[in-house]
């Protein structure tokens, strides 16, 4: 993949960069096959250079389904949608895929790329493969950030995948 594309690739139609998508506009991370996956919002990750390859960073708490497709698997996948779908989006936030069948969610039409799952509805697709991942160390962090994020709740696991295509 040449840079140049992947940089034009990662600028939608309305101009705003990707970089703010997973902020404010959110993004829906897909782990597993078309016969068995998961998908949950996430509004922490990121996009950039490591290790000489494009990357994308995406955290997960270890309680979460998608937690165990995202160890399963070596691809998984992070989409963005246009600002209508933000309602879907926000039930995929809230609710575990243990309790819905977010496969065959309304609004949603699941389809298989390259390795993993993204949805025809999807604005934008990256499809990654799994690089790394590790616990962040809770120990590790200031007490406003552990105060904050993690009394009483589960760690994030981070992900590193490298970007291998653009949809």
């Amino acid at each position: 993949m040449e840079k140049q594309i992947f940089a034009v690739n990662l600028i939608d139609g309305s101009g705003a960069d990707i970089y703010s998508k997973f902020d404010s506009e959110w993004a829906l991370l897909t782990a597993g096959t078309i016969e068995k996956f998961n998908s949950m919002t996430i509004s922490w990750g990121g996009v950039g250079t490591l290790w000489g390859k494009p990357v994308v960073t995406a955290y997960v708490r270890t309680s979460r389904y998608t937690h165990e497709f995202m160890d399963d698997n070596e691809y998984f996948t992070v989409s963005f949608y246009k600002e209508d779908m933000k309602r879907i989006l926000g039930v995929f936030g809230s609710k575990s895929g243990r309790d819905i069948d977010k496969m065959h969610y309304d609004g949603l039409t699941a389809k298989e790329v390259d390795g993993s799952v993204s949805f025809e509805e999807a604005e934008v697709t990256l499809v990654c493969r799994k690089l790394f991942m590790q616990q962040l160390a809770v120990e590790n962090m200031t007490p406003e950030v552990r105060n904050a994020f993690y009394s009483g709740d589960a760690p994030h696991d981070m992900y590193i995948g490298e970007i291998v295509k653009v949809l």
